[in-house]
């Protein structure tokens, strides 16, 4: 594990006590910390409680006992209000940090991959992980995906941490200078956390701030944003910067033709990987992820046959256009962490022929941006409290049924996508929403999409999904 030692003695205040913030509290008390921990939710506490996790409300301490504050990323700071606990650090003077800045203090030998952008950020992250083990590479893989920073081990100078960091969780940790930074991509969400677009760019701007001439910067080119940042970053010249594509030639970069991988760094178009066939990584966006992931292990030196073959057997991650079923021909595609639009309209663009399911909670501006890239729905299938939102903005286009509840979708979509008897059809959960309408989280809603789906009628039936998948993310 992550050694801690250094902090013996301190107190530390924690703010949030979901995965990654109990993870530090138990970190840090288990190093010899003095640990007032507290969560705005009387179950999360009580969670905490019982794990041992002494349990304080930060508003009634005397902060100036107190050495920092460790905020869990979900809690403002600073837009659109910041919360209580923030604000008291700030008017005592004392520092606002996350899990990951801990995580980067005390391990400063092990090469670091940080991965940041508004989509994408979980299969490359997961590819590149995947690349390494495969290469033998001791690899610690974690941060806004699956296993919280400080429950991963402690690598030496060998090993290599492959981490996915939202831009909360940028703009918690100073200290942090990647080996390897990734820049996917730029569309507007979470907004009202940074003051606007601008704001938002700047926080995931940060993940090459500390970056020499040592270091590497990849960089998607994409979109209008994305090319502006590299070009940005070749003129400060602080660092070697790379370009990267999913369909259009980057020279001097990654970029893909047809699906088929090119290395050009040296301005050669060395081919790396057909993509073709590969159904775990669907879609120009995935091809963009390859690309970042293959320049990301080019960088570090692997040899091109290993990370073709990574590449080819990567299983691919659970919510994130992954396959659930094939009943009789029909495709069932599990695409829940699609929460906004722009995720949910690179997975429109991935089939041909889509029996979408969409609804939740809706983001501001609806489907805005969206409907332009809707020609290959056959049918949509609404569900919670965006459903008549949703067929209000989609009737005029496509065929539109409300179903409230999943479960009401699902056996739709199966009954006229089977009606239909299209070929390279696909019954697709993409919600374009936020689940909290409905669910937890959006690991419990396409849990159930794959649950339902694995229940449903046909002569011939290949099943993808099991309990054991259940909230893997």
């Amino acid at each position: 594990m992550i050694d801690l030692s250094s902090h013996s003695g301190r107190t530390i205040a924690l703010m949030g006590l979901g995965k990654s913030g109990l993870a530090t509290a138990r970190r840090l008390r288990d190093a010899g910390a003095k640990v007032l921990a507290w969560d705005d939710s009387e179950i999360a506490r009580q969670n905490a409680a019982d794990a041992g996790i002494p349990i304080s409300n930060l508003m009634c301490e005397n902060w100036a006992e107190i050495d920092y504050l460790i905020l869990s990323p979900g809690i403002p700071h600073t837009h659109p209000k910041p919360h209580a606990a923030a604000t008291a650090a700030k008017k005592a003077g004392k520092k606002i940090i996350g899990d990951i800045e801990l995580m980067i203090r005390a391990n400063n030998k092990a090469r670091v991959v940080a991965i940041t952008g508004t989509n994408g950020k979980s299969t490359t992250t997961a590819l590149i992980g995947h690349i390494l083990k495969s290469a033998g590479i001791e690899t610690g893989i974690g941060g806004n995906l699956g296993t919280p920073a400080l429950d991963l081990p402690s690598l030496n100078t060998n090993g290599v941490y492959v981490l996915e960091l939202s831009s909360y969780q940028l703009e918690l940790t100073p200290s942090l200078c990647p080996q390897v930074a990734i820049l996917l991509n730029i569309s507007p969400d979470h907004l009202e956390r940074h003051g606007g677009l601008e704001g938002y760019i700047n926080a995931k701007s940060l993940i090459f701030r500390n970056q020499s001439a040592d270091d590497t910067t990849l960089i998607g080119i994409d979109e209008v944003i994305g090319k502006n940042l590299y070009d940005d970053v070749i003129a400060s010249n602080e660092q070697q910067a790379i370009p990267f594509s999913g369909y259009q030639q980057a020279q001097g970069g990654i970029f893909a033709v047809d699906r088929v991988l090119y290395d050009d760094r040296n301005h050669r178009k060395q081919p790396i990987v057909s993509l073709h066939g590969s159904n775990n990584l669907p879609g120009n966006h995935n091809v963009q992820n390859a690309a970042a992931a293959a320049g990301t292990a080019l960088t570090l030196g692997l040899a091109t046959n290993i990370i073709a073959d990574s590449i080819h057997s990567f299983p691919g991650l659970a919510h994130r256009q992954q396959l659930a079923a094939i009943i009789d021909g029909v495709r069932y595609v599990n695409d829940s962490k699609a929460t906004n639009v722009d995720a949910a309209s690179r997975a429109l663009q991935s089939y041909k022929k889509i029996y979408w399911i969409a609804g939740g909670l809706a983001k501001e501006g609806g489907l805005d941006g969206l409907l332009d890239k809707i020609g290959a729905v056959r049918h949509a299938f609404l569900i919670g409290e965006a459903e008549r939102k949703f067929e209000k903005a989609l009737s005029e286009k496509i065929p539109v049924t409300c179903c409230g509840k999943m479960e009401t979708a699902i056996y739709a979509a199966h009954k006229l996508s089977h009606r239909e008897g299209l070929s390279n059809a696909v019954v697709l959960l993409s919600p374009a929403c936020a689940s909290w309408d409905q669910y937890r989280s959006f690991e419990e809603r396409g849990s159930e999409f794959c649950r339902l789906t694995a229940q449903l009628p046909g002569t011939e039936r290949e099943i993808y999904w099991s309990d054991d998948m259940k909230g893997s993310a």
